[in-house]
């Protein structure tokens, strides 16, 4: 692997494979990680094994503002769209939580690899766990859908709008600005620190964003050659699950700006494997939180086949996250089917219980006003402090952390 810090500017193909990357720790660990991988394809294809990192400033890293103030989503990826289309770059890789939901035209997603935990952590002062710190202790997160989560729980922490690396946050802690910062374990494993966590969450206590943990490697849509070798770093069941958290998002038209959670697992069921779908839309307050599961036999699936979903609506795929038709054998594309379906089928019952009351909504329309009353607990739960929900604010695009 050639880890040049060459900008982009070069057309045309010349042996070696050209990775766009963002600059950040993260960004270039993630890259790095990708390319061995890559590397190994190509000598086992019998062909050079050569990639180069080449690095791109996105507007989100030029940006010292808050991420809510961005203006809109792919804040972190646009820079390395347009280095692909204009041939500057091979490939790309982005945390997939950063892509929008819309697709991109002439670029296909060609590889999802095998995700990451996507599980979200804690790093306290004092080895402290979310429960033990005081009422009042201010915890830092630059994600609405974090934020919110914590709110909902109840515990009287003052939540901060923090922005910048890990590094900075967790300095923010060191240095007593901060009580607490929360951050995606993925990013904190992959940079050989998740030993600082004081306290991973599960599930049931805060979802993670779709597509937390996984990474995307986006090349053009018409290139064949990068397209059937990125095939070979592609793991079908976490395609899987990321499809079926994104087709959920872009349903429920959150894109990146709405506290929005969602997680999905294969895991065994009677018949064979299934995919389980578990998403909470909030409030930005966390006053009004609502949250549903599913789950569909990962094989032929007819629409009453979701158990607690309607039937299929009409919407289109998100071709931004499935790769190629030419990448996915008949079987994979057949739950890819089965992911997009149940996500799509889990977000509309979720808008026709009230979600649609806490999406942002355009300028000069006046919000509708949330639901009343609360539904017993369990993967249907459904709670309501007030009668009318702030709508959603900021991007819940995190910066891969």
């Amino acid at each position: 692997m050639s880890d040049s810090t060459r900008r982009p500017g070069t057309t045309g193909r010349s042996g070696a494979l050209r990775l766009g990357t963002r600059r950040s720790a993260l960004a270039l660990v993630q890259s790095r990680w990708v390319a061995e991988r890559l590397e190994k394809a190509l000598v086992a294809a019998g062909r050079p094994g050569v990639v180069e990192l080449v690095e791109v400033t996105t507007h989100g890293d030029r940006s010292t503002a808050p991420l809510a103030s961005l203006g809109g989503t792919g804040v972190f990826v646009s820079a390395l769209r347009d280095a692909l289309l204009d041939g500057s770059i091979d490939l790309a890789v982005h945390s997939l939580k950063d892509l929008p939901t819309a697709p991109a035209g002439g670029l296909v997603v060609a590889a999802v690899p095998e995700r990451e935990d996507p599980r979200d952590v804690l790093v306290a002062r004092d080895g402290l766990t979310l429960a033990e710190l005081p009422a009042g202790s201010r915890v830092g997160t630059g994600s609405p859908r974090r934020a919110a989560q914590l709110r909902a729980l109840g515990l009287g922490h003052e939540v901060v709008d923090v922005r910048g690396n890990v590094d900075t946050r967790l300095r923010k802690v060191a240095d007593g600005e901060l009580d607490a910062v929360v951050l995606a374990r993925a990013g904190l494993l992959r940079l050989e620190r998740a030993g600082e966590a004081t306290e991973v969450f599960d599930p049931l206590q805060m979802l993670p964003a779709p597509g937390q943990g996984a990474l995307a490697v986006e090349c053009r849509a018409d290139d064949a050659e990068v397209l059937a070798v990125l095939a070979e770093l592609d793991d079908p069941a976490t395609r899987h699950c990321v499809v079926a958290e994104r087709a959920l998002l872009s349903r429920l038209e959150a894109g990146c700006a709405a506290p929005v959670g969602a997680l999905a697992d294969v895991v065994l069921g009677d018949d064979g494997d299934e995919l389980s779908l578990r998403a909470v839309v909030a409030s930005p307050d966390g006053a009004v939180t609502i949250r549903r599961s599913a789950h569909v036999p990962l094989g032929p699936a007819p629409a009453d086949q979701a158990h607690q979903a309607p039937p299929e609506p009409e919407a289109p795929p998100d071709p931004g996250t499935v790769p190629s038709s030419r990448a996915l054998d008949p079987l994979s594309r057949q739950g890819i089917s089965v992911a997009e379906h149940l996500g799509r089928s889990l977000a509309e019952q979720m808008l026709e219980d009230g979600a649609a009351d806490l999406m942002p909504v355009p300028a000069g329309t006046v919000a509708p006003r949330a639901g009343t009353g609360d539904q017993p607990g369990g993967p249907t739960e459904r709670t309501n402090g007030r009668d009318t929900a702030r709508h959603a604010v900021g991007l819940a695009n995190e910066e891969g952390l």
